[in-house]
């Protein structure tokens, strides 16, 4: 479901309960995050709603490499011949997207948390957990800066959801893609709000909280994330809300 403008010439579009963007530059178009393997046809059906073309995407950035963010980016590389951008350190990640590190085992939350039941259907239905491992990314360090890419976003090294997630401030649309720094719905418990996500898919609680700082020193009035409705209280209120609200 395509959500226009959830920032300026920023797109949000939700495939079961995940969210991923597409960031306007001219002609040009940056894809952040690819969702679940079901969202190619998402992605197709939002450019033409869009009035745009396949040939109008030049990258893939991705927020960090876990199963529900990666879902199309393969695709999008051999199909459409362009770059898949990840942090170094998640780099592994997007080719074994189910070995990645958690503080709590997610079978924990399957029989406790019957409330986030018909997130995990979802899941299931769009084979989110199935997602083609990406052959070939173009790594980036910590110290990047600003990605050559549409959009141009600004790196900030956000790592404990995984240890190399990175989120991306546009500055000049006032706005940050958090990824799953942070979250306004917990797909483990179904809570609303801003969160952490659960300790099912959060590497490092504590240096999740600390890279939270980055988020916050943006002062960007709209973040937008991988789970959850955007957030437009700015930067600062909603990090002082998830600190408070923690991981479950």
């Amino acid at each position: 479901m395509l959500h226009a403008n959830a920032a300026e010439g920023v797109h949000r579009i939700e495939d079961a309960h995940t969210n991923w963007y597409l960031i306007e530059d001219g002609d040009r178009l940056t894809v952040v995050d690819a969702g679940v393997p079901r969202s190619w046809d998402s992605l197709r059906t939002a450019l033409n709603q869009l009035g745009r073309r396949l040939d109008d995407v030049a990258a893939v950035v991705l927020t960090h490499a876990h199963f529900d963010h990666i879902g199309f980016a393969e695709r999008a590389r051999s199909e459409l011949h362009v770059p898949v951008h990840v942090h170094d350190n998640d780099a592994p990640l997007t080719r074994h997207p189910w070995r990645y590190d958690y503080e709590r085992t997610p079978f924990a939350y399957f029989a406790t948390q019957p409330q986030a039941l018909p997130i995990v259907a979802e899941f299931v239905r769009t084979r989110a957990f199935f997602p083609p491992p990406v052959k070939d990314v173009v790594r980036f360090g910590t110290d990047v800066g600003t990605l050559a890419v549409p959009g141009a976003p600004r790196v900030l090294f956000t790592p404990g959801h995984t240890l190399g997630h990175c989120a991306l401030h546009l500055p000049d649309r006032d706005a940050v893609i958090a990824g799953d720094a942070l979250v306004m719905l917990d797909p483990y418990t179904a809570r609303r709000g801003p969160r952490l996500v659960a300790r099912a898919a959060t590497a490092d609680v504590e240096r999740n909280l600390r890279s939270l700082d980055a988020i916050a020193a943006t002062g960007a009035r709209t973040v937008l994330t991988g789970h959850g409705e955007p957030w437009t209280g700015g930067a600062e209120a909603m990090v002082e809300q998830a600190r408070r609200a923690g991981s479950a």
